[in-house]
């Protein structure tokens, strides 16, 4: 397992905790999609500073 991977169900376990309907819903996929780019950035998938705007 990649930290791609760790990252993104971590962000969704983070997610769920705080289940409670639609509104949990959206923050479960917000966490988990933070959770993707962070783990995408640390097995050098993603360039940040392309992301951010400060291409190199």
């Amino acid at each position: 397992m990649n930290f791609t991977q760790t990252g993104i169900i971590a962000g969704l376990v983070l997610g769920l905790a705080v289940t409670q309907g639609f509104g949990a819903f959206l923050v479960t996929v917000a966490v988990g999609i933070i959770g993707l780019v962070v783990g995408g950035a640390l097995d050098g998938r993603i360039d940040l500073g392309e992301l951010l705007g400060r291409g190199r």
